[in-house]
């Protein structure tokens, strides 16, 4: 099926809703009923005629003729050239921006949490071009891919922000039930954009949204407004997935055709395609599950690792147990240490670790307070190392097995069954490790750990100990999340709050490490709370009551679709932010490697909470810095007279001309120096005081180069 895209010409004239905001443009449709009865009261002849309430937002007019303005109502505040900002009646807005005087209306509500923080937080303001500043990097030339549910294929924020490009290159949707003349494994792909448009959105987009939202953060264009990913330019390679949420779409003989391996096929898919095209690429993955100590991730690192290598990164999310009690550990010399357990469903399960000797005691509490002591080491002598016991109502299963990460260190899944119907199943149960020469570790499965008045000794457990896989392997770039706000505004004007964290400190749900054997993770973190991006245009339409949507702060139509931006939460948001800050790095150097990109984080995160050292279990080697990065990628870093600092100052660069405007009129000369990738300084100057804004002439420099430009003890890139 083929797509044709109406474009206006300069024949043509633009339609009036392509000049206007989407926030502006929903204004309009609210408060159509209200201009039909003010211009009606007018067209009556009354005195007084009904008011209509004003917005004030920018105009940008085709010339200095701004007549316009006083015709219809509006008053302009302030301008410069055929810019305004101006107080315009609402029931005007259309009128306004159905003029051929009109070039372009904006406005947005005031104090809203946009994407584009993300990458004030990160740094990165100053790598990227446009929007005022000729900065260096955007992501092109590098394939962004990432794998996730709930795909929204048609959203504007995936075209490049003039609408001329669609950026989607490839997209395999593994649950497609179109599998006809498929060579993939599951499901089918699609190669071409008005297949992919044709299409409209991944088969489990009418119910899931979650990849339109990740994939925004990471790669959006932001369409004509700031809510833009990190990196707005790179090509974009998708795949969907299959996870629990879209099992039900699977035909049930097909599903077992989805695991881990069918998930490291989706990271080879992208992998592939940037190969295929010539140019690097990171892929961002925003799900995982719990580790194991039987190994069962052994072959799945194995593969990411041959997958992963000069100029192919993979990244994770570190998950969202930071709330939720993982870890127990009985030290030696410790005669017991205990817990809670709080079943969900049926059964409760934990994993147990220890070379040594110990007892499990369970406690159901009853008046009589039901008792059960067990040996977990006998159930290596029982058949298929299996052990089984029963304590009033209740069903313990006992697994044992070695270490996959250390044999002589034996493993046992507990699981507690409770019968249904049974007293148990209203009982209250707790597990201790007893055995003061024995050391213990415990993590969670299912179920829950806590506290209970019952008895207060038991409150051993820990909020540690549970990043996710595949984040957990050596090789995946793991990624945890801090918060950068705690509430957000909607559409409807009200405070929504999500969150009571400090800001800038890691969010409490983000998970910790270490990994179970021992490694260090999250590698790095990024803002994670209330981060606003596209949300599918589907999942809006099959779910107008949805609960998601009172979190959405614009609704917008594109090509008869509502759109809309949503604030989300989780290391899922974190995630697809660092990968559009490694896009970022890998357009400067193509050839990074995973250990390369753990370098980089090593020399260049910010340290958020200054009383830890560095790298930790909370924070990795710290908050992602991009413009750091940059000069360290191409070696300014190492130049001594180039400050780190970003400056405040805008600089833009057009024919040989810098132009600099200052915050303020400098109150001294300021010194003024670009250096190129070799450390010479290829020019200077002194910025006279008292002035704002400055206009340099500059020698001639060689075309497509870096360089950086110091102001004083700030410093920014350009790119020539």
């Amino acid at each position: 099926m083929a797509l044709t895209v109406a474009m206006p010409s300069s024949a043509q004239r633009m339609p009036y809703r392509q000049k206007l905001s989407p926030w502006l443009r929903s204004l309009v449709r609210a408060h159509q009923g209200e201009r039909d009865v003010v211009v009606a009261s007018k067209r009556s002849g009354n005195a007084e005629p009904l008011s209509s309430p004003s917005v004030i937002a920018f105009i940008k007019t085709t010339d200095a003729d701004d007549r316009v303005l006083d015709e219809l109502g509006c008053r302009s505040l302030t301008r410069y050239g055929r810019l305004h900002i101006a107080s315009i009646p609402l029931h005007q807005l259309e009128r306004l921006a159905d003029d051929h005087r009109v070039e372009r209306i904006e406005a947005r509500p005031s104090g809203h949490a946009l994407t584009d923080s993300m990458a004030i937080h990160l740094n990165a303001t100053q790598a990227y071009t446009g929007e005022g500043l000729p900065q260096a990097f955007t992501g092109q030339g590098v394939v962004l891919g990432l794998m996730d549910v709930g795909f929204d294929l048609t959203h504007p924020n995936f075209y490049s922000r003039d609408l001329t490009d669609y950026r989607i290159r490839r997209f395999w949707d593994q649950i497609s039930a179109d599998t006809v003349g498929s060579p993939l494994p599951v499901g089918r792909d699609f190669v071409t954009a008005a297949d992919m448009l044709a299409l409209g959105h991944s088969r489990d987009g009418l119910d899931l949204t979650h990849g339109t939202h990740t994939l925004g953060i990471a790669a959006g264009s932001g369409y004509d407004t700031n809510y833009r990913g990190m990196a707005p330019e790179a090509d974009i390679c998708i795949v969907a997935n299959a996870v629990s949420e879209d099992l039900h779409l699977i035909d049930s003989a097909d599903v077992y055709k989805y695991t881990f391996a069918t998930d490291a096929l989706g990271f080879k898919y992208i992998f592939d395609y940037a190969q295929q095209v010539g140019k690097p690429c990171v892929a961002s993955f925003s799900e995982g599950s719990g580790q194991d100590l039987y190994g069962w991730d052994q072959l799945y690192y194995e593969m990411l690792d041959s997958l992963v290598g000069p100029g192919r990164i993979l990244v994770a999310a570190a998950g969202n147990q930071g709330t939720t009690k993982s870890y127990m550990q009985k030290r030696r010399g410790q005669s017991s240490a205990g817990t809670f357990i709080y079943r969900r469903g049926k059964d409760m399960m934990f994993t147990l670790r220890s070379a040594d000797d110990f007892a499990l005691r369970l406690v159901s509490y009853t008046p009589t307070a039901d008792t059960l002591v067990v040996l977990p080491r006998q159930a290596f002598l029982q058949p298929d190392s299996v052990l089984t016991d029963s304590l009033a109502g209740l069903h313990l299963l006992i697994e044992a097995y070695p270490s996959s990460y250390q044999p002589t260190d034996l493993c046992y899944d507990v699981t507690i069954s409770v019968d249904e119907g049974t007293l148990s199943g209203q009982r209250c149960q707790s597990i201790e490790l007893l055995g003061a020469d024995a050391e213990v570790e415990l993590w969670r499965v299912t179920g829950y750990l806590g506290e209970n008045d019952l008895n207060p000794r038991l409150c051993d457990s820990e909020y540690t100990h549970n990043v996710h896989s595949p984040s957990s392997a050596p090789c995946v770039v793991s990624v945890g999340a801090i918060t950068s706000r705690n509430s957000i505004v909607n559409m409807q004007g009200e405070t929504m709050v999500a969150g009571s964290d400090v800001l800038g400190l890691r969010a409490d749900f983000s998970s910790t490490g270490p990994t179970m054997d021992g490694r260090i993770k999250p590698d790095c973190v990024a803002p994670g709370r209330n981060i606003i991006s596209s949300y599918s245009s589907f999942f809006l339409e099959n779910h107008p009551d949805a609960g998601d949507i009172d979190w959405d702060v614009a609704h917008y139509d594109f090509r008869g679709r509502t759109y809309a931006w949503n604030a989300n939460t989780g290391t899922s948001q974190s995630t697809p932010a660092v990968a559009g800050a490694i896009a970022l790095w890998l357009q400067a150097c193509p050839t990074l490697t995973p250990a390369d990109v753990m370098d980089l984080l090593r020399l260049t995160c910010r340290h958020p909470d200054p009383s830890l050292s560095y790298p930790n279990n909370e924070y990795g080697y710290g908050e992602v810095d991009v413009y750091a990065g940059l000069l360290h990628l191409l070696n300014f870093s190492s130049i001594p007279d180039v400050p780190a600092q970003h400056t405040r100052a805008r600089i833009s660069l057009a024919r040989q001309q810098l132009h600099i405007v200052l915050p303020q009129p400098s109150v001294a000369p300021a010194a003024l120096c670009i250096y190129d990738v070799a450390g010479r300084p290829v020019f200077k100057a002194q910025l006279p005081q008292g002035q704002q804004e400055h206009t340099i002439a500059l020698p001639s420099l060689p075309a497509a180069a870096v360089y950086a430009v110091c102001i004083g003890q700030e410093s920014t890139l350009i790119k020539l």
